[in-house]
């Protein structure tokens, strides 16, 4: 599979125009089709559901036809308007579906941010005035005074002395 697809040579854009054209084309044709069978559809429904009124006769046969034709008209008409209201109904639906699908997407949580907060004013954001509670642990502490240590100033030492002893370490080196 791997090898056939390797092997496979890219289009040249005039193929790539020509067959297009031909996609183009059988499109049309179909589309052209498409209307053909809707006027055949239409008339064999028309001929199947309508048929054409007995205009001869008198005067009575003349209303009982136009009461029928009436009857007719009623029931299309009641078809029509609860077709028109599911259609209403669904659009509605599918506006309401796509509204929630960019309320979705759209709604990006945003990253949280630390917030300083001492246990107190939690304590109070989340319990309003009912907080009595004082949280300051500092106040409990006893206080405890630190001692400070003297360091011996000979550990510091003379920082001259330290280079010239370096620097006597630094010909050993240089002379090897």
């Amino acid at each position: 599979m791997q090898n056939f697809l390797s092997n496979r040579k890219k289009l040249t854009s005039s193929r790539r125009h020509h067959l297009k054209s031909l996609i183009l084309q059988i499109a049309q044709n179909w589309l052209e089709q498409e209307k053909k069978d809707l006027v055949v559809a239409k008339e064999a429904y028309m001929a199947e559901n309508c048929p054409t009124p007995d205009t001869s006769g008198d005067q009575a046969a003349l209303m009982e036809t136009c009461k029928k034709l009436q009857a007719l008209i009623d029931k299309v008409d009641e078809d029509r308007y609860d077709v028109e209201a599911k259609v209403l109904k669904a659009d509605k639906e599918i506006e309401d579906l796509k509204i929630k699908v960019v309320d979705l997407a759209g709604v990006k949580k945003p990253a949280l941010k630390k917030v300083r907060m001492s246990a107190d004013t939690m304590l109070k954001a989340l319990l309003g005035s009912k907080h009595t509670v004082n949280m300051d642990l500092r106040a409990n502490l006893k206080q405890v005074k630190k001692e400070v240590k003297e360091e011996p100033t000979e550990a510091v030492g003379d920082w001259r002395k330290n280079i010239e002893d370096k620097a006597d370490r630094k010909k050993m080196f240089e002379s090897s």
